[in-house]
């Protein structure tokens, strides 16, 4: 089968806060060849790398907002945090954990860091995406999933060289904890040095790597540093990736909607008159009340 080549290798660009809690580099969609058509449908990546908060009494946070018509997804890599939202969903997430969040027809929510770790601080690292919903279900209801890392079904490699953490999607016919509105792949692959791992997907899924630990090599031949992104093509099935050192990567890999992007601000839709509409319901009242 033929190989699914890297096309670029892209390096972080300078960070920006998103309340005063999430240190993040944005990767899709602020970078030109990581637009939400071509990521589609990862429509948003932002990238928290290592980073050390002081300690608080008061947890840093972003405060209550709206969205509809996409998921959010937040991989917790170190430190806790805290989330809830109008729909009944929260939880605390911690080193390993997942939250899936489905905004669907409308849903507040607010995000903190934990508050015992607050008072503690230490170092943070997470990554936020948003997955955009099919049209046919951009107002399904809203719903959490709160996926522990116990909970996320794992594949050993051989001779104890490493795992992959299936968080959504298959990997040798294991399915990932998370339940997704279309066809998508997120694994957390972990290796030692000089080990190896293979994945194959279709052709026409959009995929990228992102290195949260260590340093890999791609088909052998094209080395990603940590905290960079690696876009692959659409021209292949078949890839590698192999650890320099001790290593950590996010493999994301998904199958376009091939629908129609309206964006702006929180929310996401098919048409600007749905972002009008969204902007109404929000605010009517019909996302339904969350207190700071």
């Amino acid at each position: 089968m033929d190989t699914k080549h890297v096309t670029q290798i892209i390096a972080p660009n300078v960070p920006h806060y998103v309340g005063d809690a999430f240190r993040v580099h944005n990767f899709i969609p602020s970078h030109p060849s990581l637009g939400m058509r071509r990521m589609d449908p990862f429509i948003m990546l932002d990238y928290n790398s290592k980073f050390n908060f002081s300690a608080t009494e008061t947890p840093r946070g972003v405060g209550v907002h709206p969205h509809k018509g996409f998921e959010t997804v937040t991989i917790a890599y170190k430190g806790k945090i805290a989330h809830h939202d109008s729909a009944g969903g929260g939880g605390i997430i911690s080193q390993g954990d997942v939250q899936w969040m489905t905004a669907g027809n409308g849903i507040l929510h607010k995000e903190y860091h934990e508050k015992e770790w607050s008072k503690q601080g230490g170092d943070f690292q997470m990554v936020q995406l948003w997955v955009n919903l099919p049209k046919k279900d951009k107002n399904t209801l809203p719903k959490y999933q709160s996926i522990l890392n116990s909970e996320i079904p794992k594949v050993k490699l051989a001779n104890e060289t490493g795992e992959i953490e299936i968080i959504a999607g298959n990997y040798n016919h294991i399915t990932g904890a998370a339940s997704t509105f279309s066809p998508i792949n997120m694994f957390n692959l972990k290796l030692k040095k000089e080990a190896s791992a293979s994945f194959n997907f279709p052709k026409h899924y959009n995929t990228c790597i992102l290195v949260i630990e260590g340093n890999i090599t791609i088909n052998q031949n094209n080395e990603v540093a940590l905290d960079h992104l690696a876009l692959l093509d659409n021209s292949g099935e078949n890839f590698s990736i192999t650890a320099k050192n001790d290593a950590l990567v996010l493999v994301l890999s998904g199958e376009p909607l091939n629908e129609p992007i309206a964006a702006h601000g929180p929310f996401v839709m098919n048409t600007h008159q749905e972002i009008i509409q969204a902007f109404a319901d929000f605010n009517a009242g019909k996302f339904g009340v969350l207190h700071d």
